[in-house]
């Protein structure tokens, strides 16, 4: 892997870099950085051997100056580590307290429990809403005396702008590439579950969650003989058609498949449970029209704080982009499109973290298209107040001994987010070193090349991509124990 020409010049002026700048600001965009002695961690990233390019830069936050800088200015798919933006774009547009809503509105005369009139589900963006939530707000339903519904049952989903999937180049079964809108369900998945029994297979489609699983009609899948591919996705009015090759299936099994009618799904799973409490309604309808006036019922999301915290840890990628989304119509007064609201996420990125230029199709980085320089990844990590909101949130990173054992010391810690393509492999956050200095750190790999090919060929998981990121994740480990181990 080559190290750039200009870490390589540094350790010819390395002097006059220690002297001078000692008494740069902390705000300095560029300061030249000092090469370790004996270029451990460039010997590292050589000996990986990863094709295509890696990335690394490192600061010391006490002093405002880099540690490393090996090909720091090359630009690399973030992968998940977009959502540490993500997180921060959120809560600073939204607010730490901010709380998602999905309400119940009556639309007609509510009287001695019977609604003359339509009943709406209207979603308000929580992208983290489950079956057991629909099944609480059906439960506070029948506390309000309702027992009939004389008209129509109908779901809102407006709140958001309505995506199909995040990103149109994966393939459609992935279960993390699902759809966003204003009413989302169980990540916008449903559970597909598989038996053989004698000669044909016993399917099953339900909206599980940690209580309940409905049996759900919104999805529908049949198995079918033939070579390739393992599924094929057709849209049937409100219905998601799926089909799945027999000779992919074993004996018994399960995946979650992503949900392209949202809305639909989370109204036919409410019926099911409003039903138990003896309220039938009608199969669901989308509206266009905000519901008004006063809800009947509610269920008020975790704040977003904990939202953000459980994303950053779980990688979720509706829960980034409903974030992102709702984050750009907090700061614009209007819905934006996916491409529109991280394009809005990277100007805020550029003004708010000391003129960086990343570029974002996404929020979650799902999207192979986004760039990030690891050179920009620390100077976000290392401005003003970032560390405050984001190090209490991001996730611990173990590090791990050549006796496989955690290694623990006393005031080292790691924590950062991680990001996983195939053939793309990202890791930034801060070191709390042993010897007590503090740290922002952006490790970056990608082999293009191969990912292309990989897509190319339609698969899941192509050729080489495995090792390639084992190989990846290793290095990470390497440089992140040389750096929060190594007293200087």
């Amino acid at each position: 892997m080559r190290l750039s020409r200009r870490a390589m010049l540094v350790g010819a002026v390395s002097t006059l870099a220690t002297t001078s700048m000692a008494q740069a600001p902390l705000t300095s965009p560029r300061p030249i950085a000092r090469v370790p002695a004996k270029d451990a961690i460039a010997k590292m990233v050589k000996a990986a051997g990863l094709s295509g390019d890696v990335s690394v830069a490192v600061m010391d936050l006490q002093t405002g100056l880099p540690l490393e800088a090996i090909e720091d200015l090359v630009p690399h798919p973030p992968a998940s580590v977009t959502k540490a933006f993500t997180a921060l774009y959120a809560i600073e547009s939204l607010g730490v307290d901010h709380a998602f809503k999905t309400c119940i509105f009556a639309d007609g005369e509510f009287k001695n429990g019977i609604l003359d009139g339509n009943l709406i589900l209207a979603g308000g963006g929580n992208p983290n809403l489950v079956t057991d939530d629909l099944a609480a707000l059906a439960q506070t339903l029948k506390e309000t005396g309702l027992v009939e519904v004389k008209g129509d049952f109908f779901v809102w989903d407006s709140a958001l702008t309505n995506v199909d999937e995040i990103d149109d180049e994966q393939l459609d079964y992935l279960g993390y590439n699902p759809s966003i809108a204003g009413l989302n369900l169980n990540f916008n998945r449903v559970h597909f579950e598989w038996k053989l029994d004698g000669e044909d297979y016993v399917t099953a489609m339900d909206a599980r969650s940690a209580n309940y699983r409905p049996v759900v009609t919104a999805a529908q899948i049949r198995v079918v003989d033939r070579p390739s591919p393992v599924f094929t996705y057709n849209d049937v009015g409100d219905v998601d058609q799926w089909t799945v090759a027999r000779r992919a299936l074993n004996k018994e099994g399960s995946r979650w498949l992503p949900v392209r009618h949202p809305a639909i799904y989370a109204g036919e799973v409410f019926a099911t449970f409003a039903r138990s409490h003896g309220i039938v309604l009608k199969p669901a309808k989308e509206i266009a029209e905000e519901p008004t006036g006063a809800p009947i019922a509610e269920h008020q999301s975790a704040p977003l704080s904990e939202m953000m915290r459980g994303m950053l840890r779980f990688s979720t990628n509706i829960t980034a982009e409903a974030a992102g989304l709702a984050a750009s119509a907090a700061r614009t007064g209007q819905k934006r499109g996916l491409r529109t609201s991280a394009f809005g996420m990277a100007r805020w990125a550029n003004d708010r973290c000391n003129g960086i230029t990343p570029d974002f199709v996404d929020h979650s980085g799902l999207g192979d298209q986004s760039r990030v320089t690891p050179s920009d990844m620390v100077t976000m990590l290392a401005s003003s107040g970032v560390k405050d909101t984001l190090g209490p949130i991001l996730r611990d990173i173990r590090l791990v001994g050549e006796d496989q054992q955690v290694i623990e010391r006393p005031s080292m810690s790691v924590k950062a987010k991680t990001g996983t393509l195939n053939f793309v492999s990202t890791l930034a956050g801060y070191v709390s070193t042993v010897d007590g200095r503090d740290l922002a750190f952006a490790i970056f790999s990608s082999d293009l090349e191969a990912r292309e090919q990989g897509k190319r060929q339609g698969d899941e998981s192509p050729p080489g991509a495995r090792s390639w990121n084992r190989r990846a994740r290793r290095l990470q480990q390497d440089i992140l124990k040389h750096l929060a181990l190594t007293r200087v």
